[in-house]
């Protein structure tokens, strides 16, 4: 996967993804050609040093995680400059890995700043194999996996939430795109009650939680089915929704 590197080039930029769940043994999810990735770098720009180095040891990095060199890039670094500087190794040689804190970097994940960077200065990005908890949301919603849309969060204030969610539903229902948001894991009872007080009773709603732990839950019903069974425990769960 890795490729020689004449002098004078610039290295690469490589997506390495990490389990979604966090008790979930790393080579359960990962394929094994990724290891050597890995244990090839020493310099990893990630969204969280201290899961990025949790990540690492669980997968049985084969040397010191004190040896190896961390950039932080999350959604507090406004500056591009700061970006600039931790590109500036791999536009000099130096491969870089960039972990997110979960799933898949650079989907709705700030390492897609690094990653725009090496694109406008030649750098080659290498994605790696992994899972994606919007992906897997979609595959296994039966909603159109042909067109769907991911929308991030919600608006807080209840009236633009409200308008948000009459908005995704009409899009779902016109040019029937499947339409994808997630919530702040405490906040996940409110939404729900939101969308089952606001949605059709024919719209059908994808519920999506703790995607590949053990306590996984998935289910795609009618609005009109949801209102009339027991809702799982949803407080403090990982989640995503889907209207379709």
């Amino acid at each position: 996967m890795s490729q020689e590197r004449k002098p004078g080039q610039p290295g690469t930029l490589y997506l390495i993804p990490c389990p979604i769940a966090e008790d979930t043994p790393v080579w359960d999810v990962l394929p094994a050609a990724n290891r050597a990735v890995i244990d090839s770098l020493d310099y990893f720009i990630v969204e969280n040093v201290r899961s990025a180095r949790r990540f690492l040891s669980k997968a049985g990095f084969g040397r010191p995680i004190d040896s190896l060199e961390f950039r932080e890039l999350n959604e507090h670094t406004t500056d591009a400059r700061a970006v600039d500087e931790m590109v500036r190794p791999i536009l000099a040689g130096r491969s870089a890995g960039v972990i997110s804190e979960a799933g898949v970097p650079g989907v709705a994940d700030p390492g897609a700043l690094a990653v725009a960077r090496c694109h406008r200065l030649g750098i080659r990005v290498v994605p790696l194999i992994g899972p994606s908890s919007i992906i897997l949301a979609v595959m296994a919603s039966g909603l159109n996996g042909q067109s769907f849309a991911f929308n991030g969060y919600l608006p807080v204030k209840p009236p633009e939430r409200v308008q948000a969610i009459r908005r995704f539903e009409r899009r779902a229902q016109s040019e029937r795109q499947s339409q994808l948001f997630i919530e702040a894991p405490y906040r996940n009872v409110k939404l729900m009650e939101q969308l089952l007080q606001t949605l059709a009773p024919e719209t059908r709603l994808t519920l999506a939680m703790d995607i590949t732990a053990p306590g996984e839950y998935i289910r795609t019903l009618a609005v009109r089915e949801w209102r009339s069974v027991r809702l799982p425990e949803m407080n403090r769960r990982p989640a995503i929704f889907i209207i379709g």
